[in-house]
């Protein structure tokens, strides 16, 4: 009877211990303090989302787990336009945008002007100067998001199905272009038939022939599969621009110091780690396409430019031509 009881006392004891060991595992990981929802437009294996995924670990290995960073690719959360507004709004942190921001911040439409940059050494010296600054100044005074770093974008190149090598050769050319005036302008300016029209619709178009030729960076080319429609990469480099990864201040300033420091740092970290995986991914993409059959141009780049420019000039307000001619200077 006393065996039995002891043996009954050891089970209970025994069922109590792995109890307690079963609760201790099921208690609950303490939930971050602050939680970033960072949303953009590119796709899993895009360089922006392996930035932000890379910011990601940065961020929550560097606070100790006090913010949770959500990252969204795919328009998950919204296009661009959704994601400023959900921003400015509260319903999201973090994006990653570029030339919409002029739709607040007139400045802001420096980061996409045909020939204002003739290479990454320039451009770097005006985002990282006082012209940056001033841009970014503007943004966060009229958009309320703060600029965390910035990512160079690849140069819109020309592609076609005859060589283009100076403006001479655009006579009569009909040319996609995204719906934007200054673009419109400059092309027109150059001798080219310049026709506004939805991405969506640029491969059918080519297939067709309704048009000619269209104007992006090799790595919407290549997504875009325009090989298949085009022959020729025509290296006119007429837009260098970057982008922005930008915070909404509210969030950043509803951190203690210590946590926004923490934002910041990664935020660095991201830009180097992002400007390594560019440099790479520039060179594959020209192989690529080369692979698939597509010939690269040289082109008269300073032609183009000196042709463009007025045309340029006199689409730019006061302030953005201020601007504009401090670029050159550098």
């Amino acid at each position: 009877m006393r065996q039995m009881s002891r043996l009954r006392l050891s089970q209970l004891i025994g069922a109590g211990v792995l109890a307690a060991g079963v609760l201790a595992m099921a208690t609950p990981v303490q939930a971050a303090d602050y939680t970033l929802k960072f949303g953009h437009l590119a796709n899993e294996q895009n360089i922006w989302n392996k930035a932000a995924m890379h910011f990601k670990e940065e961020v929550e290995k560097n606070s100790d787990g006090r913010i949770e960073v959500q990252v969204y690719p795919n328009e998950q959360l919204g296009n661009e336009m959704d994601m400023i507004n959900s921003i400015q709004l509260g319903t999201a942190d973090m994006t990653i945008t570029g030339e919409s921001l002029q739709n607040w911040a007139p400045k802001a439409a420096m980061m996409a002007v045909p020939y204002a940059f003739h290479d990454s050494e320039q451009l770097k010296k005006a985002v990282d100067g006082d012209i940056g600054s001033e841009i970014e100044a503007q943004i966060t005074e009229r958009t309320g998001l703060v600029p965390l770093t910035w990512f160079e974008r690849g140069p819109r190149e020309l592609t076609s199905n005859r060589e283009i090598r100076t403006p001479d050769d655009l006579q009569g050319l009909r040319l996609r272009v995204p719906n934007v005036p200054l673009f419109v302008d400059t092309w027109q300016a150059l001798g080219a038939r310049p026709t506004p029209m939805a991405f969506s619709e640029v491969f059918t178009s080519l297939q067709q022939g309704t048009i000619d030729a269209q104007e992006n960076p090799l790595s919407l080319i290549e997504s875009a599969s325009l090989s298949e429609v085009q022959k020729y990469v025509n290296m006119t480099n007429h837009v260098r621009s970057w982008i922005y990864v930008v915070i909404g201040k509210r969030k950043l300033d509803s951190m203690p110091d210590d946590l926004q420091k923490v934002v910041r740092d990664a935020a660095g970290d991201m830009q180097s780690y992002e400007r390594k995986l560019f440099a790479e991914d520039q060179k594959r993409l020209e192989k690529a396409l080369k692979d698939k059959g597509m010939t690269f141009v040289e082109v008269d780049t300073t032609a183009f430019a000196d042709k463009a420019m007025p045309a340029i000039k006199k689409a730019l307000d006061p302030e953005q031509t201020e601007l504009l001619e401090r670029i050159e200077k550098l």
